[in-house]
């Protein structure tokens, strides 16, 4: 059985922008359904930016309908293909952020290689 969890970071971006864009949680779960079927993604809106033994980083595109004329929000997740288990990182609108946090994955990574 798949399993999804967060990080407290991520929590918190996902609370922050629930309060801008109530359609989040309802987008939030479909984007989940998405990734129980196809959990690296499917097309151009999925990267695997890190990918490592049994951890693969993906970095993709979420539709929120709340936000106009088609912006998505960027979300960056990990899936550990043995347990079958997600674990949510970051997530971020392009329109305030350009990039991922670098320094949060790169110290994400080095929790899970310890």
């Amino acid at each position: 059985m798949k399993r999804f969890d967060e990080l407290d970071q991520f929590k918190k971006e996902f609370k922050k922008l629930f309060k801008k864009h109530k359609t989040l949680d309802d987008d939030f779960k479909k984007f989940k359904k998405v990734l129980f079927v196809y959990p690296t993604g499917i097309g151009k809106n999925f990267v695997i930016i890190h990918s490592s033994g049994n951890i693969k980083l993906v970095k993709a595109h979420m539709a929120c309908r709340a936000l106009r004329n088609n912006h998505l929000l960027r979300i960056i997740y990990s899936y550990f293909e043995q347990e079958q288990r997600f674990e949510f990182i970051e997530l971020y609108f392009k329109g305030n952020k350009e990039n991922e946090d670098k320094k949060r994955i790169k110290q994400y990574l080095q929790g899970c290689f310890l």
